[in-house]
């Protein structure tokens, strides 16, 4: 049974059907809560600065990138909330996972080849290797 969930998300269609995933193992849990983490590295923080004004801008900005993934926890009734975390996603998603306690943590994966993942280093590839908690990846 999982109650506390660790929802790694990005905004992408990968991370809203991981979303999906998550309320389907969370659904009927009245004490069930879910964390949606996103993970704010350094390109996309400086697109961020530059593309906004101000801090309350940036936040909003990244919400609106999330609004579909909250989308899908609050139409099931999901109790949720959001961290943002800086850093490489791979790392800084595990060194979050580590610190807290989770049944389990969610993530969606781009169904990147072998091959493309050797060379890239996939975020699902390293959270799944080195979380501490069981891993979800949702293709």
């Amino acid at each position: 049974m999982f109650l506390k969930i660790l929802l790694a998300a990005d905004g992408s269609e990968h991370s809203v059907r991981a979303a999906e995933h998550t309320v389907r193992l969370i659904a009927g849990q009245a004490e069930g809560f879910v964390t949606v983490v996103y993970a704010v590295d350094g390109s996309t923080s400086k697109s961020d600065v530059l593309h906004n004004n101000s801090e309350t801008e940036i936040a909003i900005s990244r919400k609106e990138k999330l609004k579909n993934v909250f989308g899908v926890l609050e139409s099931a009734n999901i109790k949720y909330e959001l961290k943002i975390i800086h850093g490489d996603p791979g790392e800084a998603i595990t060194e979050y996972a580590n610190k807290q306690y989770f049944d389990c943590l969610v993530i969606g994966s781009r169904g990147l080849n072998r091959l493309q993942s050797m060379v890239l280093g996939g975020v699902s590839h390293k959270v799944a290797k080195r979380a501490k908690c069981p891993v979800m990846i949702v293709k």
